[in-house]
């Protein structure tokens, strides 16, 4: 599932972890345990679970998790997405048709703590309001009724909703949003000079503040497909990728994206620098002010564009 270029136990294939030009990578059965070795980079050597961990920048709790959500196990909600049954004692497993989990929302006014969380990121009742985002004081998944006892909040898309609970430990986010769901779509122009590719809707609404256009999957380990990029450089000048630099991480898991997808599609990265301390637009416009995002959007969009230029003109020299 985690794993795309795996077939069978043995066979070598490409790593998606890296750079692999050739089949180095093979999963084989090891002290009776399933073990992901990579010939090419001797440090990738996994089991399951420090694999999910490494792909996806998680710490093992966090994986845990992701593999619940993933799989839709239900539990660390109580709720299953997937039953499985077994026909016959012996028989393999298998799973029944995937059905989407219904989550049922019950939405509160606006107050205090509402502004002061949202406040701090420059994001205003207005721009969450355009945005289909409001606050709650229960949800349900599958009919099951789940108090939110911290401030709360429901994103709604056209394909489903988001529950974020941000002051959270467990639990931060419950969806039943499938993965080639847009954020930020509908709040698009038809046209303009640039959009942006961003990590999330909170990106998004920052964005907003600040007059920039943006979108963003619904996770930053997602490869975005041929037809969004089409889309965009159709109704933008420019498609420009700003995802979370983890500068304080062992794995840039947020730039290794980017380069990625630039590199793929032929787009600009920002990156904001690791001096302002802040891993993306949010933190940014919390730490430093509206102002200070603006100006380094700005500064580090003409850097981009230069070099980018300066690129072509060598190429053409070259030619």
């Amino acid at each position: 599932h985690f794993c795309p270029n795996f077939e069978d136990t043995g066979k070598r294939f490409k790593s998606d972890l890296r750079e692999d030009n050739s089949p180095t990578v093979h999963i084989i059965d090891w002290n009776q345990r399933l073990l992901y070795k990579d010939w090419g980079c001797p440090e990738h050597s996994f089991d399951c679970f420090s694999y999910i961990s490494y792909k996806y920048n998680l710490d093992f709790y966090g994986t845990l998790i992701h593999i619940d959500q993933s799989f839709g196990l239900g539990l660390h909600t109580g709720v299953a997405r997937n039953e499985l049954v077994q026909r016959r004692e012996g028989e393999t497993r298998i799973p029944q048709t995937k059905r989407r989990s219904k989550i049922q929302v019950r939405i509160r006014g606006w107050n205090r703590e509402d502004a002061e969380y949202w406040g701090q990121f420059g994001i205003s009742k207005k721009i969450l309001t355009i945005f289909d985002v409001h606050p709650i004081t229960h949800y349900w998944i599958n009919e099951q009724r789940f108090s939110c006892n911290s401030i709360s909040y429901r994103y709604r898309f056209d394909c489903g909703y988001k529950i974020y609970r941000p002051l959270e430990r467990d639990f931060k986010w419950s969806s039943n949003v499938g993965s080639q769901c847009i954020q930020g779509l509908h709040g698009l122009p038809d046209h303009g000079e640039c959009v942006y590719l961003t990590s999330s809707l909170k990106d998004v609404m920052c964005l907003a503040v600040l007059d920039c256009p943006s979108i963003a999957l619904q996770s930053e380990m997602l490869l975005p497909n041929q037809e969004t990029i089409d889309e965009m450089k159709q109704r933008f000048k420019e498609v420009i990728v700003l995802y979370d630099n983890d500068f304080d991480k062992t794995r840039n898991a947020g730039q290794e994206m980017a380069e990625k997808i630039c590199r793929t599609y032929g787009l600009i990265n920002l990156v904001i620098p690791s001096y302002y301390r802040a891993k993306d637009i949010s933190d940014l416009v919390r730490d430093h002010g509206l102002d200070e995002a603006a100006n380094v959007i700005k500064r580090e969009e003409n850097r981009d564009t230069q070099y980018k230029e300066e690129s072509t003109e060598r190429e053409v020299e070259r030619s």
